[in-house]
Formats: C-alpha cells, structure tokens, sequence
C-alpha cells in the first residue's frame, strides 16, 4: 500500500473573525473618544411657561436698527461704542436690566451681529429682540 502525503488543512478566510471585531472596535472607540467641533449658534435661556418672567418697564433699555444699519436710542442715532457706554452704566444702576433690539427686516445681517456681540461682552443676562 502507497502512502500518500496528507494534504494539510488550509485555514478558511472566516477564522480572522477576530481581527475584524478587533478592527470594528477601534474604529468604533475612536468615534466615540473623537472630538467634535460644532459650531454653536446663540445660547438662549427661555424662560419657562411655569414662571413667566415679570419686566419692569423702566429697566428695559429699548433699541433699534434700521434697514440702513443705523442705530437708534430713545429715537436718537448713536454709534456702537456710545451704546457699550450707555449700557455699562445702565448696568451698574439697574442690574435687572433688559436690552431689547427691534430689528427691521432689511437690515444687514452683519450689523445685527455687531449689536448682540456687544451685548454678550457686556455680560446681559436679559436679552430681547424682534422684528419690526
């Protein structure tokens, strides 16, 4: 009788089972510990419809931007630098105090901007606006 050499048995392809589970959970792991930039817009508190908010109507410092970008105060033109300084020293009187911002619809987005980035440095916690 001829002995014949026996063939070894060849590992099939799915025994690298384990590398792929070992792979997906890099990259699973990876994702997770990643960090996203995400752009935020403007954080608004809103006030709960438990406990409507109460305004005074002398702490409310009234604002508005025309559609030329022009920006009034109690009905007069000021720039934006004298409008940090009437808002600092409104501030320090009336801590309370609210800035509302009537907007016209045309306005150009960039000045509306301008505004509400100078309210947020001045740290006013009592931020409204709207459309005219």
């Amino acid at each position: 009788m001829i002995k014949r050499p026996q063939r070894r048995n060849l590992e099939d392809s799915s025994s690298s089972g384990a590398l792929n589970d070992l792979s997906f959970l890099l990259i699973i792991f990876f994702i997770v510990i990643a960090g996203f930039n995400v752009n935020k817009g403007f954080l608004l508190n809103l006030p709960s419809k438990d406990k409507p908010i109460v305004v005074n109507t002398n702490d409310i410092l009234k604002c508005e931007l025309n559609a030329n970008g022009a920006l009034f105060l109690d009905g007069k033109e000021i720039k934006i630098e004298a409008l940090s300084q009437r808002i600092s020293g409104k501030l320090k009187s009336q801590p309370n105090m609210t800035f509302l911002l009537t907007i016209n619809p045309e306005t150009q987005y960039q000045k509306v901007i301008d505004v509400v980035s100078t309210v947020r440095k001045l740290k006013v916690e009592n931020f409204s606006f709207r459309m005219k």
